[in-house]
């Protein structure tokens, strides 16, 4: 989705998004995993984004663009249609008022649902002999034989490109408060969202840098087949959001003494959840906590990666 608000903020000067009710969404494509509220902030969220219109029709009509003073809509290259079969942007394409952007390759809602779906098995274990796993995979992914052991059943390909262009690029300034937040970020959601909302109130001229750790780190604190989303996925995820202006690919677990000198970082947060002591037992914020420089932030959110799979699970007939 991200990719999708990059690519059409470059085709123009501003950029609104309509996001759909929950009722619109039931009508046509089945439950949705967020409330329309969660998904309203969510996209206003995304740094590309300049406006949001919300209950927007599922079918894009002259009308709505004329309401929001938009030259053109833009959609990705894969056809939407009504629960009737007809394509839903045909009266703004003969109009001449629609324009396209590539779809994202390896990455989709339906790919991670079944990341999600699979979750009482071992997407992290190379499991060939449980037929309700391989029976998932095969409708999900390329099978059981066709992944890596930590990244369930995704295709997605990382490009330096990619990053380049959903990375900010702009350097701490003098004057700037540098915060580091650290965590797996897995699913970007809207308890992520509010947690960065909050650290970036804390200082007049916030630089958040977001540490991510890797998979297998991931999975040695969260269990069971954590991370849903591979190192790649989340790091764009995390970059796509206006709220963080860099990205740590893969930081250590411990905050050390390192990290924080050379990234000259004034303030560590982390939220409400639980911290999973290191290896070897020790506390991984000690060193930013004896330096005084260690604060709990508290999102007002008790949104987490658990609870949205929970979310799944519940209407895993319906999916």
């Amino acid at each position: 989705h991200s990719n999708q608000l990059r690519q059409a903020r470059a085709m123009g000067d501003y950029l609104i998004v309509g996001v759909h009710t929950d009722e619109e969404i039931a009508k046509h494509k089945g439950p949705p995993v967020f409330t329309q509220e969660e998904r309203y902030k969510m996209v206003q969220a995304i740094k590309w984004v300049d406006e949001i219109a919300p209950g927007a029709p599922y079918v894009t009509t002259l009308e709505t663009l004329d309401k929001y003073n938009c030259d053109f809509c833009v959609h990705g290259d894969d056809i939407t249609l009504t629960i009737d079969g007809k394509d839903t942007y045909e009266e703004v394409k003969t109009a001449g008022r629609y324009r396209e952007c590539k779809r994202t390759q390896g990455v989709s809602t339906t790919d991670l649902v079944g990341r999600m779906l699979l979750m009482t098995k071992a997407h992290h274990s190379n499991i060939d002999e449980d037929l309700n796993y391989r029976k998932h995979t095969d409708n999900f992914g390329k099978g059981p034989k066709g992944h890596s052991p930590w990244t369930g059943v995704s295709q997605f390909l990382q490009t330096s490109q990619k990053i380049i262009q959903f990375a900010s690029g702009k350097e701490p300034q003098p004057e700037d408060t540098i915060i580091y937040v650290a965590g797996a970020f897995d699913l970007f959601h809207i308890g992520h969202v509010d947690f960065l909302e909050k650290v970036h109130q804390l200082a007049e001229k916030p630089y958040i840098i977001a540490g991510l750790h890797f998979d297998q780190e991931v999975n040695r604190y969260k269990g069971k087949n954590y991370p849903i989303m591979n190192i790649h996925e989340r790091t764009l995820s995390v970059l796509a959001c206006r709220y963080v202006s860099e990205v740590v690919i893969g930081a250590p677990y411990a905050v050390t003494a390192d990290l924080l000198d050379h990234f000259r970082v004034a303030l560590v947060c982390h939220g409400m959840t639980e911290v999973v002591p290191d290896k070897d037992g020790s506390d991984p914020y000690e060193e930013p906590k004896r330096r005084g420089i260690f604060q709990l932030v508290d999102s007002g959110s008790n949104l987490t990666t658990d609870l949205i799979v929970q979310r799944i699970i519940k209407n895993r007939l319906a999916f």
